[in-house]
């Protein structure tokens, strides 16, 4: 399957790349990222390699244009989680085509994004195409362990390849989001910022033969009962706001009220239990999350621990900082816990929804029934490392899914896959992209 020309569509790429077996750990992501440097170096691009270990190397790419406006970047992550013991509809790593998807790990994340990415610029250098501005390409290693060796290393080893970007495209967004018959396309402008918080819960030590009330284990289990059983406060921030509202406004003049009922903290729950699966999915986009995820304590059975460690993986919501996470969790804490930042986290910028509007246009070309709605990550990408060099990064992969692929489902899951079709959609749209970025604003 390729296109008129020598460059091979999404389909054919994502085949390819799912075959490079990029688990992270250990990464390995050296192979796939040889592929994709060759390919690109073969149709005219400037390509260079960066690495902080050789084995993990790091793809810079760029389509010169007229630079008439700033480079556009676009980035994408080769590595993906490991799989699991689970059996799978195809090998995971056999990149099948099967029911008019493609199976394999990486699928959605992110593989097929790169694919995407790569079939658009590939394209774009095969027509002639002189976009407005230079298109860099990143394809990089490490992004599903924190990006040490990935976004985090370029950003801080090697800024000078990223001069001048003030926007960049990458996971996750345009996925769709179907509510009362109409059609959303979720473009992520923001995500929330990852802050491990390491809890130390202490307590006299003992003999275990001997009965022990009230120590370290027992703060422990009071301290978890409250994570299961409260939750922290609800909070509207500037761009979970601006999504409702669009929702709101691309809903039956009925509906609007009640979904707008979601802005008032005294109803949000509520109204969150009430859109079942989409109010699953939107709740930690109203709140600071904490979820215990590790315990390290005691070292022989018959020791009763005197300390014991409880990892939490909290997740900060834009403009908020560790420091408004650590009051909002000492009640959940009390006497039985000192909580201690891992890692501190800085309130985030203001999203550009200036380049969300661009976006939403291109995207509107190529599916006019879809309501383009501004989204905020619950998780979190390589763009919060872009974002220290001030550049605006959007989750923009368009998919066509159907209803019964779910991408939150999906993404990390036994038998991920994706259909043909939304890769070719998604390619296509971006093409749009790299095409009409940094041109005038079309007259209303």
């Amino acid at each position: 399957m390729t296109r008129n020309g020598s460059d091979p569509a999404a389909v054919d790429l994502l085949q390819q790349l799912i075959r490079f077996d990029t688990s992270n750990p250990p990464g390995n992501e050296g192979p796939c990222i040889r592929f994709l440097d060759g390919m690109l170096a073969d149709a005219g691009l400037e390509t260079q390699t960066i690495a902080k270990d050789p084995r993990r190397p790091n793809l810079i790419a760029r389509l010169r244009g007229a630079r008439s406006a700033p480079p556009l970047l676009f980035c994408g992550h080769v590595d993906v989680v490991p799989t699991d013991a689970s059996p799978w509809s195809h090998p995971p790593f056999s990149g099948e085509i099967a029911e008019g998807c493609v199976w394999g790990r990486g699928a959605l994340d992110m593989k097929g994004g790169v694919a995407m990415m790569a079939a658009a610029v590939l394209r774009a250098a095969r027509e002639g195409i002189v976009p407005t501005s230079d298109i860099v390409i990143a394809f990089v290693a490490d992004e599903e362990s924190g990006g040490e060796a990935g976004a985090r290393y370029l950003v801080e080893s090697r800024p000078d390849v990223l001069a001048g970007v003030r926007h960049a495209v990458c996971e996750f967004g345009g996925f769709p989001l179907r509510l009362l018959g109409r059609t959303f396309s979720m473009i992520q402008v923001a995500e929330k910022w990852p802050t491990p918080i390491d809890v130390v819960v202490r307590g006299p030590a003992g003999h275990g033969a001997r009965p022990m009330r009230g120590g370290a284990m027992a703060r422990l289990a009071r301290i978890l009962r409250r994570l299961d059983e409260q939750r922290l406060p609800i909070h509207i921030t500037p761009v979970t706001r601006e999504m409702v509202e669009c929702i709101a406004r691309g809903l039956p003049r009925t509906a609007r009220p009640v979904v707008r009922q979601l802005l008032r903290p005294a109803l949000t729950d509520r109204m969150l239990g009430a859109l079942g699966d989409t109010g699953r999915m939107f709740e930690p986009l109203f709140r600071n999350t904490v979820n215990a995820t590790i315990v390290h304590g005691g070292e022989r059975i018959n020791v009763i621990p005197s300390e014991i460690h409880l990892a939490l993986d909290a997740r900060l919501l834009p403009g908020f900082t560790s420091d408004d996470l650590l009051a909002e969790l000492a009640p959940f804490l009390r006497d039985d816990g000192e909580a201690r930042l891992v890692a501190s986290a800085a309130p985030a910028a203001s999203p550009d929804l200036d380049f969300f509007d661009f976006l939403a246009r291109c995207l509107n070309r190529h599916a006019p029934e879809a309501t383009p709605v501004p989204f905020l990550l619950p998780g979190s990408t390589d763009g919060r490392h872009f974002a220290t060099l001030g550049i605006q990064t959007c989750g923009f992969t368009p998919m066509t899914l159907p209803p019964e692929l779910s991408f939150f489902r999906s993404i990390h899951a036994v038998d991920e896959r994706i259909p043909v079709e939304a890769l070719e959609f998604g390619a296509e749209v971006l093409y749009d992209v790299i095409r009409t970025y940094g041109a005038p604003t079309p007259a209303t």
